[in-house]
């Protein structure tokens, strides 16, 4: 459940990067996550992404042992353009059990604004 109070720091753990599920790709993601890596959009799709598990679009595959397939030791190779998914965890959503194994600092919303982490 989110705190509407709290705001929470990523520290880059990647903690999330290594639980299964989906790692939905969004409008435009595709495109954007492809020309970042140099590649064609096809090529993209077809080395990197399967279908979701809803069936309702494109999500990032995920290596063998359930981390994301662009996690590469201990950063993301496509950080700066990571999709919106993994730029809301934890404070647009989260899983049950995610404080567990996310490192994120938490920081009162207040103070939080005051450093220009969140907009008002």
């Amino acid at each position: 459940m989110l705190d509407p109070e709290t705001w929470y720091q990523c520290d880059r753990c990647t903690n999330c990067c290594k639980w299964p599920g989906d790692v939905r790709l969004e409008d435009g993601e595709v495109e954007e996550i492809a020309e970042f890596l140099n590649m064609e959009t096809q090529a993209f799709i077809d080395k990197y992404t399967r279908l979701r598990t809803n069936r309702s679009g494109l999500s990032l595959i995920e290596k063998p042992n359930h981390e994301c397939i662009m996690l590469d030791g201990s950063s993301c190779r496509i950080n700066p353009v990571k999709p919106d998914q993994c730029r809301g965890f934890p404070n647009q959503w989260n899983f049950e059990g995610w404080q567990q194994v996310c490192h994120a600092k938490a920081i009162p919303i207040k103070q939080a604004i005051k450093d220009g982490l969140v907009k008002p």
